[in-house]
């Protein structure tokens, strides 16, 4: 269940990177709404989460999938540039995230 909270809180924050993006320094109300109820489930989330998880792997996870999440999002819906070394370092962030999560404890 901890880490289905980390995935969800991982969601919410490619929602509100978006969001602030689209908010313009908070100059547009809905955008700027929308980031703050992202953000504060996606940290509320985590913070649950870390009652039963190690820090470092759940932390890695919900970065890489606010990361990559981002990242994809704005090359599909926002125009940003695709370029193979983008996908090559969304790969290794998704690698590392694997990796570390790899390494920790079972609980």
């Amino acid at each position: 269940m901890a880490w289905l909270l980390v995935i969800v809180a991982g969601v919410l924050e490619t929602g509100f990177a978006v969001c602030l993006k689209l908010s313009h320094g908070f100059t547009r109300l809905w955008p700027t709404v929308a980031f703050c109820v992202f953000a504060l489930g996606s940290f509320g989330l985590l913070t649950l989460s870390l009652k039963k998880l190690d820090v470092g792997p759940a932390y890695a996870v919900w970065t890489g999938i606010g990361a990559t999440g981002t990242a994809i999002y704005g090359m599909i819906f926002l125009g940003d540039v695709v370029s193979t070394l983008k996908i090559v370092s969304i790969s290794l962030v998704i690698i590392g995230v694997v990796g570390l999560q790899l390494s920790g404890s079972a609980h």
